[in-house]
């Protein structure tokens, strides 16, 4: 057994295959943890199958420990995982890597896997939330398998290989089977206005264009308030690959609901991001006067600054009078 220093602390199982390493198996005590790009002095190309999945599993390989400090005894079996990034080197994750990983909620990886095994996010029932960094112009189908495997809402972040990004909200769906006795079947029902998003790709590559195309048919569906905000809100914020129409049509949308928009802002304590949306949508004087009472409410002082300015610059001047 081999034991190296680290940024985090991992039990591995490995295997050498040819000029690379494949991860048979990997547990972690860490909350937050990254899957090493080079194990003896090899880089990491694959995941095996049931690598990183929850609960204790064996494997036969060579064993190498990476730490961080003094790693507790106990907690070694990926179930308190909850942000894991993958090496830029892997190209290959096996069937059902992550199965069982209930509190996983963040992917961080790279667009150069190749391959997806069936069932790799299997009960990964918190996972919903994607950072994708692009490795070159040719575009990975990483993105398509995780929105053809989760039905539910995907907060995706794509960053692109000149560093701008995009963070696109995937709406949630739901796929309802109903068993019709009389006809001795089971009826397939999808419900939901996030279908179309997560099957908006061509040949499993995503045109952020295709992405949003879709955003006038999404709010002509029966839809959650807050998920268009969101979706709205990110693609503004966020905006690689935005083009003007599309643009003008998100910035209408947050004009419109400007009140919503200012307090989920102020829910989060986004100094910066209130200060873009003043920039950005012009909000009624309503919205204005009803957000700067909501920070007032809240304490929140620099918030308050913010609306007062806005205010300033929205209300008319005085039409002045001279009386003879």
């Amino acid at each position: 057994m081999e034991t190296v220093s680290g940024a985090n602390n991992w039990r591995l199982i490995v295997r050498r295959c040819g000029d690379g390493i494949e991860i048979l198996r990997a547990v972690t005590c860490d909350a937050a943890a990254a899957l090493p790009e080079t194990v003896l002095d090899l880089p990491v190309t694959a995941l095996g199958r049931h690598a990183l999945a929850a609960g204790d599993r064996t494997a036969a390989g060579e064993e190498v420990h990476i730490t961080c400090g003094e790693p507790p005894q106990e907690g070694w079996d990926n179930r308190t995982l909850r942000t894991l990034s993958l090496p830029r080197t892997l190209r290959r994750v096996g069937d059902y890597a992550f199965l069982n990983c209930a509190a996983l909620r963040e992917l961080r990886l790279y667009d150069g896997i190749v391959f997806w095994g069936g069932g790799a996010l299997m009960n990964c029932r918190s996972l919903d939330t994607f950072r994708l960094t692009r490795v070159g112009e040719e575009q990975g189908e990483s993105l398509a398998y995780f929105a053809d495997e989760l039905s539910r809402e995907l907060d995706v972040t794509i960053v692109l290989p000149d560093g701008e990004t995009a963070r696109l909200i995937f709406p949630e769906y739901r796929e309802i089977y109903e068993e019709n006795c009389p006809a001795h079947h089971f009826d397939y029902n999808i419900s939901g206005a996030g279908y179309p998003y997560h099957y908006c790709f061509r040949h499993k590559k995503l045109r952020i264009k295709d992405f949003d195309a879709l955003w006038e048919a999404y709010l002509a569906m029966e839809h959650e308030a807050d998920t268009a905000l969101r979706l709205a809100w990110w693609r503004l914020r966020c905006p690689a690959e935005l083009e003007i129409e599309a643009r003008q049509r998100y910035t209408d949308y947050l004009r419109a609901h400007g009140a919503e928009a200012a307090a989920w802002l102020l829910e989060r304590r986004d100094g910066e991001g209130l200060a873009f949306l003043l920039r950005t949508a012009e909000l009624s004087p309503e919205a204005l006067a009803q957000s700067c009472e909501l920070a007032r409410q809240q304490g929140q002082t620099e918030a308050v600054a913010l609306l007062l300015e806005a205010q300033r610059f929205r209300r008319p001047a005085a039409r002045k009078r001279f009386d003879l």
